[in-house]
């Protein structure tokens, strides 16, 4: 009967059901090769040997992922605990007892109680309360890893979005510090024609105006500078300071990369895989509040010496023990049970709807990351385009302008359209590696 009771009353475990056929947008940008991006090692995919020193000290040092490793710990201690719930408890005791009694004739008399003995109480886990519990704590064992997992690869990707984009910064600054030697130059030749009378002052003054204009920009680059390498020194565990790194470049550092299929983000995005351990958890919680509802069979125990004379103590005499066993059935608890079982229920329905969620913001990012990627990718060939043209403005403008066959505001113009334009080809080649860096860590990248 406890048996076949047991299987009414405990249910067993499913994952949840979800639709993940049209979890992410952009399936023609995608491959169905069972090798993915995300299952690519970080040496693997980032092959910087900066970028690589940079992510392993994160690795060793940074303190939320210290604090991930503090959690297993924790959940580890737990679940070592669970192994033993079908273990009885046992407890040692020993007490003296003193006390006076008084007789009717008004004499007193002492009385001594010597007792040492061992107590023992054991749990029959009739309904499956306590396997259930010890599911749980696996369960968040399991989920204190891949959160330990979720924080890796979020703590590799924030490492190489930011080296990428002090890169960026890096060429802005340099881009910009050569437009002020080319604007420089520009005022000048201004000042030149100025004097042979082929410009007027305002010639001048506006090339000077655009000047100040390209150095004003410059304290602001440092400034952003500073700031992503604090960030990088704040995600490796370090005081802040400065960033070894290399120099930005247009070449690709992983040519062709494959997504595979939106059914491996259950497989490799460890946070997905917490949410779902979490609703585990939740369900097996759920399990044991049920059995609350059903009698307890507790059986105790207790054995050991008890005298009132030290010297008779260890006779056979003085032995003692006894077992006891109860059967116990809740009536009415004040709703205690009832509360417990809501309340699990709701925890398992809200790990649920997180675990779906965690679904959805994972093609969402993914999605995002593949245009972003396609979108970066786009514009490469036309700005390499626009570049060459505006080149090519700004010397047939300064050489029109010295013949008299141009004004010189279409000089200042192609030159600050050729610095936005440079400025811009910065952007591009950002945007395109933060996008592969972005599907790295949607396809669960990072943590391997």
């Amino acid at each position: 009967m406890a048996i076949s009771g047991c299987k009414s009353v405990l249910k067993t475990y499913q994952s949840p059901t979800v639709q993940i056929d049209s979890l992410f947008r952009g399936n023609h940008l995608i491959s169905d090769d069972s090798s993915n991006i995300g299952s690519l090692h970080w040496q693997d995919l980032f092959k910087d040997s900066m970028l690589q020193q940079l992510i392993q000290e994160g690795i060793d040092n940074n303190l939320d992922l210290k604090t991930a490793y503090s959690r297993i710990n924790q959940a580890a201690a737990y679940l070592k605990q669970s192994e033993l719930y079908n273990y009885p408890e046992l407890n040692a005791n020993a007490s003296i007892e003193y006390a006076k009694k008084i007789g009717n004739s008004g004499s007193i008399s002492h009385v001594h109680q010597y007792q040492l003995g061992v107590d023992a109480s054991w749990e029959a886990d009739i309904w499956g309360k306590l396997k259930s519990a010890k599911k749980a704590q696996m369960a968040a064992l399991l989920q204190s890893e891949a959160y330990e997992q979720a924080v890796k690869t979020n703590l590799v990707a924030s490492i190489a979005r930011n080296y990428y984009t002090l890169m960026a910064y890096d060429k802005e600054l340099s881009v910009t510090m050569q437009t002020v030697k080319t604007w420089k130059r520009t005022v000048e030749v201004m000042k030149d024609l100025k004097k042979g009378a082929k410009v007027t002052e305002a010639a001048v003054v506006q090339s000077e105006a655009g000047l100040y204009a390209t150095q004003v920009s410059i304290p602001d680059l440092k400034r952003n500078i500073r700031e992503t390498e604090n960030a990088i020194c704040y995600l490796l565990g370090r005081d802040p300071g400065r960033i070894n790194r290399d120099s930005l470049t247009v070449k690709e550092f992983i040519p062709l990369f494959k997504t595979g299929v939106p059914a491996e983000i259950l497989a490799n995005r460890p946070d997905v895989r917490e949410a779902e351990l979490n609703f585990r958890q939740a369900f097996e919680m759920t399990n044991v509040a049920r059995t609350y509802f059903y009698p307890s069979l507790t059986i105790t125990a207790n054995g050991g010496l008890s005298s009132n004379s030290l010297s008779t103590f260890f006779s056979t005499g003085s032995v003692i023990g006894g077992i006891l066993g109860g059967l116990t059935q809740p009536i009415f608890n004040r709703r205690a049970n009832k509360t417990r079982l809501k309340v699990a229920q709701e925890d398992q329905l809200q790990a649920l709807y997180n675990f779906k969620q965690k679904l959805l913001g994972a093609g969402q990012e993914v999605s995002n990351a593949l245009y972003s990627y396609k979108s970066a990718t786009d514009k490469i060939t036309p700005r390499t385009m626009q570049l060459n043209s505006l080149h090519k403005a700004v010397d047939y403008t300064q050489e029109l302008v010295r013949n008299d066959f141009a004004d010189y505001s279409e000089v200042l113009i192609a030159m600050q359209s050729l610095l936005s334009a440079e400025i811009n080809q910065v952007t591009d080649y950002l945007q395109r590696n933060e996008a592969i860096v972005n599907l790295y860590a949607a396809m669960g990248g990072g943590w391997q």
